[in-house]
């Protein structure tokens, strides 16, 4: 899981990045299906499985802000999820993991709590619901939490890799009733500090080892600790791998079923794949470039052709760290992989698993946005693929007027013809229109185009829902969409070239109150972001409410103190919708 190093990160870039443009991304054959809001919790990571043992999968999320916490995931079985309990849990936690520790087919959670010195134990009920948390001390803080049998008794021990204190490995062994014993403690080899862990039989013995990457200054790697059998470990050597290794699993690459590993490297923006000997050993490292800032790595054979690839979340991207994707890597079963394919999802993943959520027997992808405190579902499309692979979002829309037209393209990419039954949608402010009927041959296409009308000052969601012959259930594209009484004219400001140091002409944005009852500003509610902010500047006449039908003016004027493109933009916050407004700023040094 994410370390401090990694949160200090984040805040550097979110810092730098926060209003860059962000770069364009290819389509391919997922979509974004649904998400769930944490509310006011950020989610960090997620554990996978049938909770309530009804044959869908579940998941279990795990918050570090503003208090520890995990809320349950009900999955529905069509890729949507229905919020369960919640549970206050420990003091920060960032990472958990699932098993049946009382092997009697319910399971439980552990999870890895880096505000203190302990693992927590959740004991299911079997019906989705958890006993309250019970800690176990660690020697340190326990960033990654693991399961698996690493004592040889046949029970299910806790493994975990720990920081603050201790640069470690540490195993709890389990008594097989759920409860568990004092730590045992193998330190961190070869001068790094570990960030993560993954635990598999790396030498073919029956006992588990353990690979931890991490880094000191300038050096990164990853460690391999082979396991004894009794729950300690014994160095077998590194690995280099690009800058800020932070997130590691196993698979199997080619066709030698050797374990391999794949490592996200955060500010490498890659996952260096590393093929196993056998031995316990793994051969040097390739780097495979990511969208930026790599959060986690997924393994999972995504497009039906029998050999594993990488699905990646991504928390930003050099260029924006407001940019939240999931990059996927094919694999080409030589252990090699082939250019990434990046989806767009929410405002910074932190964390990516793979499963079937709609019980289509297709993979599909479950990503948590801790910049966004959401949790969003990618649906595995199969041999139909949608542009743009995210929901269709509309602009902010006057209340009482039509949107233009935007449309979502559907292609068939498969071998035979594709049928479609039938398109239907639901959502009130939204109107849909298609090309989407009968077959659509081999490598053709047709578009489903949607309007949005909105009649009140609110967040609008709708559905299309495609029944075809690709998928036994129905694809699903999302229809977004914000009322706002809130009229800016125009919608941008474009200044000409500009001498470095002096000043423009003035350029004005006229903000209409277009509702029938009084629009509020907050103190301070107008002002100037972005990147270059400091090239520009506003003063305006909105006081702390405008009337209904009235009008208020922001005066703007572009000073550059460099040459070169600036940009910014005006934020406006307000009470009518579509909260906060922004208007683009753009100039040219001369």
């Amino acid at each position: 899981m994410m370390a401090r190093k990694s949160q200090t990160v984040r805040a550097i870039v979110t810092a730098l990045f926060m209003v860059a443009t962000a770069g364009s991304s290819a389509s391919g054959q997922f979509e974004t299906r649904a998400s769930v809001s944490t509310g006011a919790y950020v989610p960090n990571s997620a554990a996978m499985g049938d909770f309530n043992r009804d044959g869908k999968l579940d998941l279990a999320i795990v918050n570090y802000l503003p208090s520890g916490s995990v809320i349950i995931l009900l999955g529905n079985g069509d890729g949507t999820f229905a919020v369960g309990a919640s549970y206050p849990v420990a003091i920060q936690p960032l990472n958990l993991a699932t098993s049946s520790f009382r092997h009697n087919g319910i399971l439980d959670l552990v999870v890895g709590d880096t505000g203190s010195d302990n693992v927590y134990i959740m004991l299911g009920n079997g019906d989705g619901t958890f006993q309250a948390a019970v800690p176990y001390p660690t020697t340190g803080s326990p960033l990654a939490v693991s399961t698996g049998d690493f004592t040889g008794d046949g029970k299910v021990d806790i493994g975990t890799f720990s920081q603050l204190g201790c640069d470690c490995v540490e195993v709890l062994p389990g008594n097989g009733d759920g409860t568990f014993s004092p730590a045992i403690v193998t330190p961190v080899p070869y001068n790094v500090t570990g960030f993560a862990m993954v635990a598999a039989d790396f030498d073919g013995d029956g006992k588990l080892d353990v690979a931890v990457p991490g880094g000191f200054g300038t050096t990164n790697q990853v460690d391999i600790l082979l396991g004894n059998g009794d729950g300690s470990f014994r160095p077998n050597g590194y690995y280099p791998v690009s800058v800020d290794p932070l997130s590691v699993t196993t698979g199997r690459f080619n066709a030698d079923n050797r374990v391999d590993l794949a490592v996200g490297n955060f500010l490498g923006n890659s996952v260096s794949v590393l093929i196993g000997t056998g031995n316990g050993g793994f051969r040097q490292a390739a780097d495979y470039d990511t969208a930026g800032f790599t959060t986690w790595v997924a393994v999972g054979d995504l497009n039906g052709d029998g050999k594993e690839d990488l699905a990646v979340s991504n928390l930003g991207s050099p260029t924006n760290s407001f940019a939240g994707s999931v990059t996927v890597l094919s694999g080409n079963g030589d252990g090699t992989f082939g250019t990434g394919v990046v989806y767009p999802a929410g405002k910074g993943l932190n964390y990516v698993a793979i499963g079937d959520f709609n019980g289509d027997h297709k993979p599909d992808v479950v990503a948590v946005d801790t910049q966004g405190n959401a949790v969003f579902t990618l649906l595995n499309t199969g041999t139909v693929t949608f542009s743009p692979t995210t929901p269709i979002t509309f602009p902010n829309q006057l209340v009482g007027t039509t949107s233009a037209i935007l449309s979502a393209t559907l292609t068939n990419n498969g071998a035979s013809p594709l049928t479609i039954s039938s398109v239907t949608y639901t959502g009130k402010p939204f109107h849909l229109q298609t090309t989407c009927k009968g077959s659509v041959p081999p490598g053709g296409y047709c578009t489903i185009s949607a309007t949005f009308s909105p009649q009140v000052i609110d967040i609008s969601s709708g559905t299309i829902t495609i029944r075809d012959s690709a998928s036994s259930k129905p694809q699903v594209v999302e229809l977004m969409g914000t009322g706002t009484v809130v009229k800016l004219m125009p919608a941008q400001l474009n200044f000409p070239p500009q001498k470095v140091g002096t000043r423009s002409a003035t350029e004005t944005i006229q903000l209409t109150n277009t509702g029938s009852s009084i629009l509020n500003f907050p103190p301070q509610a107008i002002g100037i972001a972005g990147t270059d902010y400091y090239n520009f500047q506003q003063k305006n006449t909105c006081a702390a409410s405008l009337a209904a039908g009235a009008s208020c003016t922001i005066s703007v004027i572009f000073r550059p103190s460099m040459t070169g493109s600036r940009t910014a933009f005006i934020s406006v916050n307000d009470d009518g919708g579509g909260n906060p407004q922004s208007i683009p700023l753009s100039g040219t040094g001369d």
